[in-house]
C-alpha cells in the first residue's frame, strides 16, 4: 500500500481561504435582561452622577434710608480737579464777601459806631447805599421778617390753649421791671379806665371802685416771662377782660385792643406814655387778667396800682402795668416795643 493522501485521486485540493475571525461579544447591558444570575453579595450599580442645580440667589439687602452708602471709587483729570478747586474758591470768596456786607448792614447803627467809629460807619454805609443797601431798606427788611415770624407763630398758636397754674406755695419774688421810672401815687385818686371804640359809639370811664363792684373777681398763680431771660411765679387776682368785652362791647369788624398807660415815665422821671397792643381772641382768652391785686393784696404803684393787663401766654413786655387806656381798632395799633424792633406777636 502506497501512503498516498486520502481523497480522491487526481481532484485538485481545495483552495486556502482567509475565513474571518469572529468579534468578541459585546458586554451584556446593565439589567435584569443582559445578566439572569446576580451573586448574592452584589451591590446595586451605582446611579450616574448629575449635577446639583446651583442655589438661589440672595434676597436684595434692604438698606436703611440713613445707612452709609458704600464708597465708590472714581477717577477726576487733573485737570478737571484744578478747573473745580478754582471755581469753588471763587464762590467761597465771593460768599463770604456777600454774608459780611449783609451782616454789616443788619447791625444796629450804635454797634457799627462803637465798631469803626462814627466816620468808619457813615462811610461804609455809603457805600452800602450805592447798592441798595440803606437803612431804610435794612428796617423793611426786618419788619417782614418779624412779620413773616409773627405770622407763624400766630398760625401754629392754639387759641384755647391754657399756660400752666401752680399753687400759691410756688410763688416767688416778683422783680420791679418798669421801662422806665415808677409812676407817683399822685394820679390815683382821679384813676379811671377810659373805654372807646365801642359798639355804643360811647367812651367810657369807669372807676377802680366801679369795676371791682361790677364784675367777679378771680384769681390764678402762673409764671410771667420776661424777654430779658427771666421769669417768676405770681399770684395774680382781678376781672376777667373777656367780662369787661361782654359788658361793653367793641364795634363791628374790631379785632384789636390798643392799650395804653399815660402815667408811664422815662428814665428820668418825665411822662412817657408806653402802648402796647392785643388781639381781641388774646383778650377773651380765659387767663386773660386786668390785675387789680396781688398776693391777696391790692396792687402796688411798683406793679401796676390800679390796674394792670395780665397775660400769661404772652411775654412780659405785653403785661402794660398801670393801665389808663382801652381802644378797640379794627387796624392794628401801634405797639412800643415793636418801634424799636422787637415781635408784635410776643406770644409764648
Amino acid at each position: 500500500m502506497s501512503d498516498e493522501p486520502r481523497g480522491t485521486p487526481g481532484a485538485p485540493e481545495p483552495e486556502a481561504h482567509d475565513e474571518p475571525i469572529p468579534a468578541p461579544a459585546p458586554e451584556a447591558a446593565a439589567g435584569p435582561a443582559a445578566d439572569s444570575e446576580v451573586a448574592p453579595n452584589a451591590e446595586p450599580a451605582e446611579a450616574p452622577a448629575t449635577e446639583a442645580p446651583p442655589p438661589p440667589p440672595p434676597p436684595p439687602v434692604r438698606r436703611s434710608f440713613l445707612a452709609e452708602r458704600p464708597e465708590v471709587a472714581i477717577e477726576i483729570p487733573r485737570r478737571e480737579l484744578i478747573r473745580q478747586s478754582r471755581r469753588d474758591f471763587l464762590l467761597l470768596a465771593a460768599g463770604t464777601v456777600i454774608t459780611a456786607a449783609g451782616a454789616w448792614w443788619l447791625l444796629p447803627d450804635g454797634t457799627k459806631a462803637r465798631l469803626l467809629g462814627m466816620a468808619g460807619r457813615e462811610n461804609l454805609d455809603t457805600l452800602a447805599a450805592r447798592v441798595g443797601l440803606s437803612r431804610a431798606n435794612r428796617e423793611r427788611v426786618l419788619d417782614r421778617a418779624l412779620t413773616f415770624d409773627d405770622d407763624v407763630a400766630e398760625a401754629l398758636y392754639s387759641k384755647d390753649r391754657r399756660v400752666r397754674t401752680y399753687s400759691r406755695a410756688d410763688v416767688t419774688p416778683l422783680r420791679i421791671n418798669y421801662h422806665g421810672g415808677i409812676p407817683g401815687p399822685e394820679y390815683l385818686p382821679t384813676w379811671t379806665l377810659n373805654l372807646s371804640g365801642l359798639a355804643s359809639g360811647t367812651t367810657e370811664r369807669l372807676t377802680i371802685d366801679q369795676l371791682l363792684s361790677r364784675f367777679e373777681h378771680h384769681e390764678q398763680v402762673t409764671r410771667l416771662v420776661c424777654v430779658e431771660g427771666w421769669s417768676a411765679v405770681a399770684w395774680w387776682g382781678g376781672i376777667r377782660f373777656a367780662d369787661l368785652l361782654a359788658a361793653f362791647p367793641p364795634a363791628p369788624g374790631a379785632r384789636w385792643a390798643a392799650m395804653r398807660s399815660s402815667v408811664s415815665l422815662d428814665g428820668r422821671g418825665n411822662l412817657d406814655p408806653y402802648y402796647v397792643s392785643i388781639d381781641l381772641e388774646t383778650a377773651r382768652h380765659p387767663q386773660a387778667l386786668l390785675a387789680t391785686h396781688q398776693n391777696g393784696q391790692p396792687l402796688t404803684l411798683a406793679h401796676g396800682a390800679p390796674m394792670r393787663l395780665l397775660v400769661p401766654m404772652k411775654l412780659g413786655l405785653k403785661n402794660i402795668k398801670a393801665l389808663t387806656d382801652i381802644a378797640y381798632t379794627a387796624e392794628e395799633p401801634a405797639d412800643y416795643w415793636n418801634e424799636v424792633g422787637y415781635s408784635k406777636y410776643d406770644g409764648l
